[in-house]
């Protein structure tokens, strides 16, 4: 099966993720901790209740607010994972071509958390991941790769099992790979799934997608 650029039609409310404030480097300045919030607030009002047509300029400035915080914390986590899913979420709202610079820069920072901490902060990195590696397209012109996504969806599934996100974006792959009764599975999974307290509105909005998927499969 063909792989084609699908930034533009999948990363929806881009990946409800959560974040673990433990940190590798417990030494830096906490002051990380407010930025990771401001950024995850901001990030979800603009995902869930922002006008499509209006989310890509305001997913550029948050993109900006979490470079920032990143220069001024380099090795926290939880800063490169959230800078990830902004990217990620700009990627989306830029669609098509025009969205392989986030993407790559979200993959990067990305791979750097994981270096960081190999649970990705509760699987929160590897489905990020999973999803860009799934959306991009392939060699010659970005790295999307099937079999790459599917190794980090599984990553992500043996840390947070019950996520939401996880076997929601699993099961978008899966549908798209031909596979309707695993798509089906995990889709069923996604719409059982218990939604997190720091992320309600994300991970609803996942559930309802997941609904969405298993009435077309």
């Amino acid at each position: 099966m063909s792989r084609r650029p699908r930034f533009a039609t999948v990363l929806v409310t881009v990946i409800g993720l959560g974040w673990s404030a433990t940190s590798l480097a417990q030494t830096e300045p906490q002051g990380w901790e407010a930025g990771v919030a401001d950024l995850r607030q901001r990030w979800e009002a603009i995902t869930t209740a922002m006008p499509e047509e209006r989310r890509e300029a305001a997913l550029e400035s948050l993109a900006e607010q979490s470079e920032e915080l990143l220069g001024a914390h380099p090795r926290q986590g939880p800063v490169l994972v959230w800078r990830g899913i902004v990217l990620a979420s700009h990627a989306r709202a830029s669609g098509g071509l025009a969205a392989l610079g986030s993407a790559k820069r979200a993959r990067e920072v990305l791979e750097r958390a994981v270096e960081l901490d190999p649970e990705g902060h509760h699987g929160s990195a590897w489905v990020t991941l999973g999803a860009l590696y799934d959306r991009a397209p392939g060699w010659p012109v970005a790295f999307g790769d099937a079999e790459t996504a599917e190794r980090m969806f599984r990553r992500a599934l043996s840390i947070r099992p019950e996520g939401i996100d996880v076997h929601y974006y699993y099961a978008a792959f899966l549908a798209e790979e031909g596979r309707g009764d695993e798509a089906r599975e995990h889709a069923r999974r996604a719409v059982a799934g218990t939604a997190r307290a720091t992320r309600t509105r994300s991970d609803e909005a996942l559930r309802d997608a997941a609904r969405a998927l298993l009435a077309t499969l």
